[in-house]
This record gives structure tokens, sequence and C-alpha cells, in this order.
């Protein structure tokens, strides 16, 4: 219950000491974060201010994304859309934005059964150079169109430092893939921009190493990111990826940021991303994002996880109901 005027006088001695201060204010604390070496600081003489109600070390590495620094759920709007907040977020659409005809179908249609944002990848990252690449800056003009149409705000992912700049133009949060995770020069540009990140965790990456990618671009000066779940490479191989439920609860516990489910890349399977979507809402996701497809056999990109519109529209139901009680 500090005065405005006694926190910033505080804030302004730390760094006269040389630290980046990091302010989060909350209901009756304000919390104010030292970012430096904080070895050589002398706790108990910032302990002597009587606006001081104590001093903490954040003993773990990554600091901006901790919920010791910032212990409210960080809550990120997205052209109105809430994620982080109490309501439950939907981003779907297709894998790949494949053409006008397909793209605008498939909005058109997730919007109808609910959805708060659309999906569709202009650029794609394939594990062959041979495989579908998406259309490019022609995908993320088809994209802008679709979101004219149904006023859905666009999320689509940016592979590289050379073209994030030209995706953020289009889109309203910009997708980092778990490819790129630990891609730190990726990382630090997003952290450059005003966009919301979705930050996929990586194949094979630690709850504490997706928290540090996060880091990499909140500390560039960017906080609002999104965590996305989308499965780790385990021995199985009858699904596509193991998607790890537990680290829904863990990164709630460790962070204040949002946390969503990628069902679709988890499982590899349009059959089982039903019912790993209802266990991810139980487990305390802030979110999904699905991918649908209308003509999922056809589809130039991850066709076998893709649901079919009606198929996602009784999902879409089935959620509803299931959110009254989570």
């Amino acid at each position: 219950k500090a005065s405005e005027e006694a926190i910033m006088e505080i804030k302004s001695k730390l760094e006269d000491l040389g630290y980046k201060v990091h302010v989060s204010k909350g209901e009756t604390h304000c919390i104010l974060g030292l970012i430096g070496d904080t070895s050589r600081i002398d706790i108990s003489r910032i302990e002597a201010n009587e606006h001081v109600d104590k001093v903490l070390r954040v003993q773990s590495p990554f600091k901006l994304a901790s919920r010791a620094f910032h212990p409210d759920d960080t809550v990120i709007q997205v052209n109105g859309v809430k994620i982080g907040g109490e309501e439950k977020v939907v981003i779907a659409g297709p894998c790949a934005v494949e053409s006008e005809e397909q793209l605008l179908l498939i909005a058109h249609s997730v919007k109808e059964s609910g959805a708060h944002l659309l999906r569709g990848g202009a650029f794609k990252p394939r594990t062959s150079p041979y495989s579908f690449q998406g259309l490019g800056e022609e995908g993320l003009k088809l994209l802008r169109k679709a979101k004219e149409q149904t006023h859905l705000p666009i999320v689509t992912e940016a592979m590289c430092i050379e073209t994030i700049d030209l995706v953020a133009e289009y889109a309203d949060v910009i997708q980092i893939g778990a490819r790129n995770m630990q891609n730190f020069s990726l990382l630090k540009k997003a952290g450059k921009t005003n966009k919301p990140i979705l930050l996929k965790r990586g194949l094979s990456a630690t709850i504490e190493e997706f928290l540090m990618a996060a880091e990499y671009i909140m500390c560039e000066g960017n906080p609002n990111v999104i965590l996305c779940e989308r499965g780790i490479r385990t021995f199985e191989k009858y699904t596509r990826n193991t998607l790890d439920l537990s680290a829904i609860p863990v990164i709630k516990e460790l962070s204040h940021l949002p946390i969503i489910v990628d069902p679709s890349h988890a499982t590899g399977k349009w059959s089982i991303v039903e019912p790993m979507s209802k266990a991810a809402i139980a487990a305390g996701a802030d979110g999904l994002i699905i991918e649908v497809h209308h003509q999922p056999e056809l589809a130039l990109s991850d066709g076998a996880q893709s649901l079919k519109p009606e198929k996602f529209a009784k999902l879409m139901q089935d959620l509803n109901g299931l959110m009254k009680y989570v």
C-alpha cells in the first residue's frame, strides 16, 4: 500500500545501483524485480526502507516469467479477446493457407462454431524440403481478407528474423514454432515487436528450457507471451508426440504466463484431438489451438490431425458444457 511516489523513489535508487527494475502491481502489493548481478546487493539496506515489506532472491533462472516476479496471472488482450482470464479461448483454422476458397470457407465455419481467433500458416516449416512450404506473403494477404470478413484476430507463424516484420504487419499474434523455440535470434527479434507472441514448446524441451525461451522474448521488452504445450518427443510411436498435460499445472505454479494446448500436433490423429482437448481444459489450460480443414484428405499439410468443420462444431458444444465446471 505504498504511494506511487514512494515506489518510484525506491525504483530510482535501485536503478542508480545499476539494476534494471521490473514493476508488477497487484491489489495490495507492488513487486520490484531486480534484473542483473544481485549477489553484491546489501539486502538489509533495502529492507530498512519503511515501505519495503520483504526482499526475496528469485532462485529460478527465469525471472520475468516467474510467478515470484509477477504473482497475478497475466491476461493478454488480442483485439478484445482475453487470453489468460477466466474465459477459455479457442484458436482454430487450417494448418496451412492453401487458397482463398479454402481459407474463407474454414474461417467462416470456425467463427460460426464459436472460435475466438483464426490460425493459418503462411510460412510452413516442414521436415521435408519437398513438402508444401506455404504461400508466403500471398497467404498473409488471404489471412487479412479472412479477418476482414469474420473479424477473427489472426495467429500465424514467423519462421525467421528476415520475415518476422512482414508477419507482424498482418498478424495479431505471432507464433514461434516448436522447431524455433531455441532460435535465440528470432526470440530476441520477437521481443522487440509490439505483438503478442505464441511460443510453442520444443519437441524435446524441458519446462525450464521452455520458460527460459519465454524469458528471451520478455527481457527484450515484450511481456505478452502465450505459452503453448504441443507434445514432446518420447519413445511412443502411435501418436505423433506425447501430450504433456502435467506441464499445465507445473507452468501455472512456476509462471504467471497463460498457457494453451495444441492437441492436433500433440497427437497427430484427429480422433484423439477431442478427448485431449477436454483433458487440457480440465487440467487448467487457458485455451486450445486446433486444426480444422473441410477436406483433410486433400490437405497440403497435416490433414490426418485436422477436424472437419462439423466435428469441430460438436467439440465446441462439448467444451462449452465442460467449461461450466472448471
